[in-house]
Order: structure tokens, then sequence, then C-alpha cells
């Protein structure tokens, strides 16, 4: 086994994941067997029992692991650890501070956080998630950790705390994450045209508050008031049997696509410039588009990794128009990576349940 969890936390090194000394232990020293012991969904939707073949190399893989499907959706999961180490990097935790997990999850984060010297409080809105991660919390011997069944979108009132991490996709930052927290950041994926960048966020529950994107992401999303539509809210993503056909309206405009980071660059500046932009499954392509979906949620255009775009439905030529125009910025912008935006968020939502999301965008220069 020790062999095992060495190999892993060389993988997470290889996958470029931010390794200080002590979170290249805490990898080491947490048995995330444990947190899977019910079994786990394999992304060809077949399911993985604990003990079977292969069970713990697959255990050992920089891999999400889907532990919960409802109605054919993954609902919980222990996420893909290098992402788990980027965002545990930038949350910075100190041997002592107490942090407020949002998104309990399996527990694996939690066990993480307490092995790198945190007293975690983790709040998970499912009571069964919330009991399955205490009693792999306690068959790993983890301490430290306490998890709460509750909304997580209120913290946990009348406690203070030195940072928080959201390990969900949420609309927003709720203020009383802000008001509970202290100088630390909050570390929480937001939603983005189609996906969850992760932003580093501070300030308090009054405002102002401000961000940097961490790092791309796509996470499962919160329920309730985290997800509370907005005046900058994008589409959700599509899948292809939603869309009408898309066709060529304009060529590659490079001769070398975009590679993979590039893109996922390209896609959040799309989602600064247009409210539109989203990610949908097209015909024919593999993977995720960029798309500017148009208001039936039918067509629009796509943005191809290589500058081409398709369009289709009764606004195609309005949208591939539009999509055009995003190229232009993008390029005339010096193709900025999504960390070069400095962002403001205002606070906005259920005015009974309000929460602060990304409003107004600038670039460092």
């Amino acid at each position: 086994m020790t062999d095992l969890r060495r190999r892993f936390v060389d993988q997470l090194r290889h996958n470029g994941a931010p390794l200080s000394p002590a979170l290249a232990a805490a990898f080491a020293a947490v048995p995330r067997e444990a947190f899977v012991a019910g079994g786990f969904q394999r992304r060809d939707g077949t399911w993985v029992e604990a003990g079977s073949r292969g069970f713990l190399d697959t255990v050992y893989r920089d891999d999400v692991l889907v532990t919960k499907v409802d109605g054919g959706l993954p609902v919980s999961s222990s996420s893909q650890p290098s992402l788990m180490a980027i965002m545990l990097a930038a949350l910075d935790v100190r041997p002592g501070d107490r942090v407020l997990e949002i998104g309990a999850g399996t527990g694996y984060n939690a066990a993480l956080l307490s092995a790198l010297g945190a007293r975690v409080t983790s709040v998970d809105v499912q009571a069964d998630v919330a009991e399955r991660a205490r009693a792999a919390l306690a068959r790993a011997r983890v301490e430290g950790v306490r998890v709460i069944a509750a909304d997580g979108y209120r913290g946990v009132p009348g406690e203070r705390f030195d940072r928080v991490i959201v390990t969900v996709g949420v609309a927003g930052v709720s203020p009383h994450w802000l008001a509970q927290v202290g100088p630390g950041p909050i570390i929480a994926p937001v939603e983005h045209a189609g996906t969850h960048p992760v932003l580093a966020v501070r300030g308090t529950a009054d405002g102002p508050v401000a961000a940097k994107v961490v790092c791309p992401s796509g996470f499962m999303t919160a329920a309730g008031p985290l997800t509370a539509a907005h005046a900058r809210s994008h589409p959700h993503p599509v899948p292809p049997d939603a869309l009408s056909a898309f066709e060529e309206a304009t060529p590659a405009r490079w001769a070398q696509p975009l590679d993979p980071y590039a893109y996922r660059d390209l896609s959040y500046a799309a989602g600064v410039w247009s409210t539109r932009a989203t990610h949908a499954a097209i015909r024919g392509r593999d993977g995720s588009t960029l798309t500017l979906l148009d208001e039936t949620g039918t067509g629009g255009a796509a943005i191809l990794s290589d500058g081409a775009i398709l369009a289709g439905g009764g606004h195609a030529l309005r949208y591939a128009a539009e999509a055009a125009e995003v190229l232009d910025r993008w390029d005339a912008a010096a193709r900025p990576r999504m960390q070069a935006w400095r962002i403001a968020l205002e606070r906005t939502g259920d005015p009974d349940a309000p929460i602060w999301c990304p409003a107004t965008w600038e670039l460092d220069r």
C-alpha cells in the first residue's frame, strides 16, 4: 500500500499538482479507499465494488470517483485529486486553522485538511452523504473533523473560521461565509459559461468582494440558494439531442488549434463578454464545445479549438457574428489566461437569501 500511495503522489506531481511537502505527505498518508468503501461508478457507468479486482489501482488514480447517483445523474463524489491539491494549495492551510468545508462528499477532502493540521467543520445538505462521510472518517481514524447535515448556504451560525473551501459548484458566494471567515480566502468553484472555475474570494458580508481565478474545473451543482439565477447567469450546458443541426459558418482561423488550457481561457473570456456562453455537446464532435446558445436553447454558434465557427437554428447568422466578435476580442487582448482577470462581485439573487456573484471583470496589465 505504501508503494501504491507513493506512485499516487508521483502521478499527482506529474499531472501538475502543486504539492508542498506537507500536502504530499497528506496524500501519502490518507487512505482514499476508506472513503469509497461503498464502491463507485466508472466513467463507463459500471459500478466498482470495494475489494473487487483493480479496485485499489482505480482508487489511486488521478480521477474523480462518483459515489452516489440519483436518476442517472451523479450527485456525490470524491473529486479528482490533482484538482483537490490545487484548491488546497490555494487555501494555504496552516496547522490549527479552523476550516469550513461546504460539501462533505466522501470525507476525503476533510481528511486531507486534517492531515494538514486543520480543524474542520464540513457541512452537507444530503443527510445520507453526511452520515457516510462521518463513517468513513471514523473508519480512517481521522480526528479533528465535524460533519453537519445542513444547508451549506448558512455556514455554521455563531462560529468563526480562518478559511472556507467549497467542494460543490455554486452560482455565487454566500454572505454568511463572508461573515464567518477571517482574513483567509474562500476557495469556491463558481459557475461561469457552463463550467465552475475555482475562485479565490475575499471580502466582507456587506462588500466589497473581489476574486481571482485559481484554475478551471467542473463540479456537481449545489442545491438551494447557492444556485440562484442572476443577471450574469449563463445557460446550463446542453446535450446534443437538444440542439438543431450546426453547420460551418466560418472556416478555421488558426493553423494550430488551441491546446485544452488555451481553449478554457477562450471559454472564460467568452463568458465575460457574453451571457449566452456555455458548453454543449455538438453532434459529430468529441467532448464539450464552447457555444453561444440562443434564447430557444436549440441553436446558436459553436467555437471550435481551431477558431472555426459552426452555427444553427433560427438566429444562426447573428450568433455566428457574435462568436466571431468574441474571437476578435480575445486575439486583440493577446489571448489572456483566465487567471489574468480581476473580478468584482455584486450582491444579487433571492433578496431573502442573497449571494455574491461575479459581475465585472478587468484584465491585469
